[in-house]
């Protein structure tokens, strides 16, 4: 009688191995004994660090696109392990590097000879979000529009992109934001890390964005989102997940946890005053946000 998971033969592993989406078993106690090789790819995870851990411990830590970490209340997998239902979800994984990842999700139940539920699969897609920019980057093949260490566009390219609304609409929305602390992290940690830091922010916020919103670094620790047809409350509801999105994503260096917040505005431009003014806006309710401590979204 099987009651554990079985391993996959060496048919179904070769399969396995050469599929576009990342998968893994657990057991009914989310204990991973299957990843195969788009997981590690998509993840970061070597199979070798995984295998014989729970999932949720530190490792994926999905989370919704509101940014509650479905662990805590139940996520598609554990929920299938309870009833053995088939699910679908599109959720924002967490990788090895620190930012999220949003991946679409299917999980189905691995069961035994008797009927009985003895664990899990789950398979995940890397799903486009907010990569409509990075696209047109690579098109315009211009380190001049690109910042080198992130890879999004630069102050000069959100100037030019500015400019272009203009003629498009009469206001646009803007959110700006710095990261909290960022010079300690830097002195503490280095240089070294305060980039791999960075680079984690870039990660998480441009998962967080619609596919319409532009993402720049304006320079240091300091970010602009430009963003056509939005609403006043979805401009806030973007603000507050951007902000959640770093929140909630982390890096471990050495055994550390280290994570960050960030101080956020946002505003309406007009796309008749200069970016000079929509920016010195920006900058007021930014710091704003910092003098109420940081992490905290000022809209004005």
């Amino acid at each position: 009688m099987i009651r554990t998971v079985p391993k996959p033969d060496d048919l179904t592993k070769l399969l396995l191995e050469n599929l576009s989406d990342g998968v893994y078993y657990v057991d009914k106690d989310r204990n991973i004994t299957y990843w195969n090789a788009t997981a590690e790819k998509i993840t970061g995870y070597r199979r070798g660090e995984l295998l014989g851990c729970s999932c949720a411990d530190n490792i994926l830590r999905h989370m919704d696109v509101s940014g509650q970490e479905l662990c805590e209340i139940g996520c598609p997998l554990l929920l299938t392990l309870k009833d053995g239902e088939k699910r679908e979800a599109f959720v924002f994984l967490h990788h090895k590097e620190g930012h999220r990842v949003p991946v679409h999700v299917r999980v189905a139940p691995l069961v035994g000879e008797t009927g009985e539920i003895i664990g899990a699969v789950e398979t995940f897609t890397e799903s486009a979000s907010g990569l409509d920019m990075q696209q047109e980057l690579e098109r315009l093949k211009n380190d001049a529009y690109r910042d080198p260490l992130l890879g999004i566009g630069n102050r000069r390219l959100a100037e030019m992109m500015f400019q272009n609304f203009a003629g498009q609409r009469d206001v646009i929305g803007m959110i700006f934001f710095d990261v909290d602390s960022f010079k300690e992290i830097n002195d503490e940690l280095g240089h070294a890390i305060g980039d791999k830091v960075l680079i984690m922010i870039s990660r998480s916020v441009s998962s967080a964005l619609r596919q319409s919103d532009l993402f720049f670094r304006w320079g240091g620790d300091e970010f602009m989102i430009l963003l056509p047809n939005v609403s006043r409350s979805d401009l806030r509801t973007i603000a507050e997940r951007v902000n959640v999105f770093v929140e909630r994503s982390f890096l471990i260096v050495d055994g550390r946890k280290i994570s960050t917040t960030i101080s956020t505005s946002a505003t309406f431009a007009a796309t008749s005053e200069s970016l000079e003014l929509a920016v010195e806006r920006c900058d007021r309710l930014m710091y704003q946000s910092k003098k109420d401590g940081g992490n905290r979204v000022s809209v004005g």
